[in-house]
């Protein structure tokens, strides 16, 4: 059966049922339909957060590697064996739903839904976010239009869509020259996800930087005006979604900024919900650990004074295998990589395989001889095919690890370094690479040390390989990464570094997904 097909065969609560497992009354939530709500209220009693434990991959292959398929099941898996848990996760981005990657609310028996709602419109939150972003665009250019007062000359800030439109990266209006991001890449993404409360969102936008005047002055959004209208837009966007997977347990999903070209995590807003309402929180980051899991914990976790109680890194037979063009030994290299990586984050770390029927015996003892060199449990999920039946152990083992101790904290470069020592440091620290700047960009972001040294960095590069190039695969040594751009976010406090050829708008392949996508007796079909 396909993932609807599953889907549909399951009886799904009210979602008012669902939101009784958190503690929250039929008041405190908005309901949009019968089983999906916007978590309105939320004053919880409980003074302790719940354990955080985020859900990495090694890098992703053409495969998939079922992060969100893992987090989903591993939260079924808790409740099922008795433990408080709920899974948040980030939302859908219709680029991948109709390009090449499908939809992103987990897989066989362990899904979140309505699949289809939420991956397509859900409760409007990517529109509202869209809306925001070319309303800003939109004030920009009607500010130069109607007499430029602030003499403005240079615009940074850029429209988006939530599309793969390859034709937009690069366009000419009748204004000026401009260019769209994906709305997952763009900044308002960015705040929306780093946002503690809709004061915080306020303070965010007005800090976005536009562009420069003619004297070059920096120009932010709190200067041109028109705050208080995106803050409009975004003002129901920013409460959290709550749905429920197909075993009925709770599930946070809201915002979904891209990891390989942005921070990659759900909201903060979101976590922090989920933290105080259950006593587990599973939640995964996008792309392999050296994308999503990096920015998660010196981005997210760094500014907002949480982090991971337990890392669990996801991995399957047929992905390692494609690092190693076929062979398992070889390929099983790029998860030692990222095992090494995570091992100076936590000291609670665990691999979970996602099993299928092609696996033998033989190549699943080459992963757990890989763990074992480092010290590492492997654990082996059949979560896809059987949801939460026999998963006591496992879920035992996760409960294990994710109340240990774990005082282990890795600063990948120091808050004082100026940035190209940041980045120097990211690039070698982590991926063993060694740097070169295109062009004059490194005395460029010389330049930009006395505003924005204390930026946190976030490299943006393909999530294929650990460089910047996606068909080097495995765990390569001694290699070279490229800047070939930034991008200050200074409403989200980060500069985004791009390397290789990394696109912030995606195109579509030859065989997109959308040629499957179809409506037939008011069923929404194709969407896998």
């Amino acid at each position: 059966m396909t993932d609807y097909e599953i889907s549909k065969k399951k009886k799904l609560l009210p979602i008012v049922e669902v939101a009784k497992k958190l503690n929250l009354k039929e008041d405190d939530i908005s309901c949009y339909g019968k089983y999906m709500a916007k978590i309105e209220n939320f004053k919880s009693k409980k003074k302790k957060n719940g354990k955080l434990i985020l859900v990495t991959s090694t890098n992703p292959t053409p495969f998939g590697e079922g992060k969100t398929t893992l987090a989903v099941g591993i939260t079924d898996a808790l409740n099922k064996n008795g433990y408080n848990s709920c899974v948040v996760l980030r939302e859908p981005s219709l680029g991948p739903v109709f390009g090449n990657k499908g939809g992103a609310t987990g897989g066989g028996m362990s899904q979140v839904a309505p699949m289809n709602n939420i991956n397509l419109h859900f409760t409007g939150d990517f529109h509202a976010i869209t809306s925001a972003n070319n309303l800003i665009s939109a004030i920009i250019d009607n500010h130069i239009f109607q007499g430029n007062k602030l003499n403005i000359e240079k615009v940074y800030f850029t429209r988006c869509m939530d599309i793969n439109d390859r034709s937009l990266r690069h366009i000419k209006t009748n204004m000026r020259d401009d260019a769209f991001t994906i709305t997952a890449a763009s900044e308002i993404m960015a705040i929306f996800t780093l946002a503690r409360d809709i004061d915080d969102l306020r303070d965010k936008l007005n800090n976005i930087l536009i562009g420069k005047s003619k004297d070059n002055k920096d120009i932010y959004l709190k200067d041109i005006g028109g705050t208080g209208s995106v803050l409009a837009l975004l003002k129901d966007a920013i409460k959290p979604n709550l749905v429920q997977t197909l075993e009925n347990n709770p599930a946070i999903i809201h915002g979904g900024p891209f990891a390989n070209i942005a921070h990659g995590c759900n909201s903060i807003i979101a976590t922090k919900m989920g933290l105080k309402l259950s006593d587990y929180v599973i939640t995964e980051a996008g792309f392999g650990s050296d994308m999503g899991a990096l920015k998660f914990l010196d981005i997210k976790c760094k500014l907002n004074d949480i982090y991971p109680d337990l890392i669990i890194i996801n991995a399957t037979i047929r992905s390692l295998k494609h690092h190693g063009n076929g062979d398992i030994n070889k390929g099983v290299s790029n998860l030692e990589f990222h095992i090494k990586n995570m091992q100076k984050f936590s000291n609670n770390l665990l691999v979970i395989l996602n099993k299928f029927e092609s696996d033998t015996k033989k190549e699943i003892q080459v992963v757990e001889n890989l763990c074992k060199q480092f010290n590492v449990t492997m654990l082996v999920s059949n979560m896809y095919k059987n949801g939460s039946k026999n998963t006591k152990k496992l879920a035992d083992t996760i409960v294990e690890y994710a109340n240990r101790e774990n005082n282990k904290r890795y600063n990948i470069y120091n808050d004082e370094d100026n940035i190209t020592l940041k980045i120097e440091k990211y690039c070698k620290d982590i991926f063993g690479a060694n740097v070169i700047y295109e062009d004059n960009l490194k005395e460029e972001l010389d330049k930009l040390n006395d505003k924005y040294k204390h930026f946190r960095i976030c490299i943006s590069k393909t999530p294929n390989s650990i460089t910047d190039d996606p068909k080097i695969l495995g765990y390569p040594k001694d290699f070279t990464m490229r800047v070939t751009g930034y991008k200050i976010n200074n409403g989200s406090g980060f500069i985004t570094i791009l390397m290789g050829n990394v696109m912030t708008m995606p195109g579509l392949i030859k065989d997109a997904n959308y040629f499957n996508i179809d409506v037939k007796n008011d069923e929404i079909l194709g969407i896998f």
